[in-house]
């Protein structure tokens, strides 16, 4: 991790313009396409969620201004890497937040993301043990193929950028899903944006 210089940072204007926002943040809805991510994880008899969630935080540590937040000082500090906070049903339809440590090799992130799954469903505790900024919320709605999503945030200074998913539909030989994220505006554009679909679409792709 380390401290960004705001005085030599091409978006320093920005940064301070949005960063005086009640709600700097702006979300953005696209559709990609899960075709062989589905498929690889039924041949590899592995979760299509731990599968999608993984080429996701891939995609976001591609993105240097996804690894960007605020922080108590209102200083920007980058981090050299960004884990998942998804959360995870209990059998009873309640839900607990979780800490991921993102890992490179998919089976290790697996294996992490399954002892979380642990806690979660052997507990009622709602936060993870582990509770900081160095990751992004997600959320999945397997029941609905929404077109917009709207995600709660904490305040001015949240800036950790959140993530939904929706449920997965069939059109022809294809499967798609609706991706939504919102970011802080003070640390992330369109352009970003546009950088993290292109990513999420071919890590989705590979095997």
């Amino acid at each position: 991790m380390r401290v960004l210089d705001k005085h030599t940072w091409n978006r320093q204007a920005h940064f301070e313009f949005f960063n005086t926002f009640v709600d700097p943040y702006f979300g953005v809805t696209f559709k990609v396409d899960v075709t062989k991510a589905y498929a690889l994880s039924r041949a590899k008899d592995v979760s299509f969620f731990v599968k999608y969630l993984h080429a996701t935080m891939q995609a976001i540590n591609d993105v240097e201004n996804l690894r960007y937040r605020i922080n108590e000082l209102n200083e920007v500090v980058v981090y050299d890497k960004i884990h998942a906070s998804p959360t995870i049903l209990r059998p009873n339809n309640t839900f607990g937040f979780t800490f991921v440590n993102y890992d490179e090799d998919f089976f290790k992130f697996q294996n992490n993301f399954l002892n979380e799954k642990d806690r979660v469903f052997n507990t009622n505790d709602l936060f993870p043990p582990i509770n900081s900024i160095d990751c992004v919320h997600c959320s999945s709605l397997p029941w609905v193929n929404f077109t917009g999503h709207k995600e709660p945030f904490n305040g001015a200074k949240d800036s950790v950028p959140k993530i939904a998913f929706s449920k997965m539909e069939s059109k022809g030989s294809k499967k798609e899903m609706q991706i939504a994220i919102s970011v802080n505006h003070a640390l992330v554009d369109g352009y970003h944006i546009g950088l993290f679909n292109e990513k999420l679409q071919f890590h989705l792709n590979r095997s």
